[in-house]
């Protein structure tokens, strides 16, 4: 049982950190009908800075200026690069960002080298939340925070003792994600900030002619779109890597968040960022063969290659492939998304 929760809880807190990801994606998508190929990078940026001001001012201060760093850098491209393009469509979009991620590249491997950072969460994050003992004779106990160690192992060979502890950090960023999604579905639909940001994208012109800057809107929506990424960076990497190639690992999986949630729907995309990762996760965590499973289902393997195959092949293994084939599946029935209201 205490396995189950468990990985329960490490796939929802993956799929929240791919919302984070993928709110800042949807954000410019629903307010600019804007695809930024450079999303991931921007978070990948917020990792560097987040551990570039973190290492003299602490975790906390750099969980708040690195994300307003990168939500000025994304503004900045945007105001400077993106707008220029804008007029030429999609396709002049898409490139010009494609190609700001492999300058950004570039430039974290110019500065902070090729070489992963040790980029540690705060102390206070550092251990367990709380702790899952599960104790043949006594069954399944909570327990906050972490236990001692004398409780994890059993004094008789007929007692068997499991300990699950979950990351604060874990923790932590499940709070944080939930807390974006609520600021920014408040934000979008209950307040004249949001109106006035969906407004300016299907009626540019009356709401230019209401006195609003329409442009700075737009400069203002990427901002804030890149700032969520660098949030999500800070935070992802201090919990997993902060290398080079952290982009390239979720820049992918974001895009396919973003089209099975729904193209600019954030119920969406959070709907869609909890299944993938809970999917993920389950998939590495049984880790069985394929052959186990199809015999469970009452397939009948006809020796051969193809058997083979399936007897080598596990779950742990095609995990990684699980969210595009949900993708394709996705596109061929219900091309809108799960809560999409757009196609394509």
């Amino acid at each position: 049982m205490e396995f189950f929760i468990i990985s329960m809880l490490n796939g929802v807190s993956y799929g929240l950190l791919l919302f984070m990801l993928s709110s800042g994606l949807t954000l410019i998508f629903s307010m600019m009908g804007v695809l930024n190929f450079a999303h991931a990078s921007f978070y990948m940026l917020g990792a560097y800075t987040g551990y570039t001001i973190a290492s003299f001012a602490g975790f906390w201060p750099a969980l708040v200026l690195a994300p307003v760093v990168v939500g000025a850098m994304g503004a900045l491209f945007e105001r400077a690069c993106l707008r220029r393009v804008h007029k030429f469509g999609h396709v002049a979009e898409l490139l010009i960002t494609f190609g700001l991620g492999y300058v950004v590249l570039e430039l974290v491997q110019l500065v902070w080298g090729r070489i992963a950072l040790d980029f540690k969460p705060p102390q206070s994050l550092r251990g367990p939340v709380f702790t899952l003992v599960n104790h043949s004779a006594d069954g399944l106990q909570l327990f906050m925070g972490a236990v001692p160690q004398a409780m994890c192992s059993a004094t008789d060979a007929a007692v068997r003792v499991v300990c699950s502890p979950f990351p604060a950090m874990r923790g932590f960023m499940v709070l944080v994600a939930l807390v974006i999604l609520v600021s920014v579905w408040l934000l979008l639909t209950r307040t004249r900030i949001g109106l006035v940001i969906q407004s300016a994208l299907t009626h540019p012109d009356m709401v230019e002619a209401l006195g609003h800057n329409v442009p700075r809107v737009f400069m203002l929506v990427f901002g804030a779109g890149a700032g969520l990424a660098g949030l999500a960076g800070v935070i992802g990497g201090s919990i997993f890597l902060t290398e080079p190639s952290m982009a390239a690992t979720v820049g992918s999986v974001i895009f396919v968040v973003v089209v099975v949630g729904g193209m600019g729907s954030l119920s969406g995309a959070f709907l869609a960022s909890v299944l993938i990762g809970v999917v993920q996760t389950f998939a590495v965590a049984f880790d069985t063969s394929l052959a186990t499973l199809a015999q469970q289902a009452g397939l009948a393997l006809s020796p051969g290659v193809l058997a083979n195959t399936y007897v080598k092949l596990t779950l742990a293994q095609v995990a990684p492939i699980l969210p595009y084939l949900f993708l394709v599946l996705i596109l061929i029935f219900r091309p809108k998304g799960l809560l999409g209201t757009r196609e394509g």
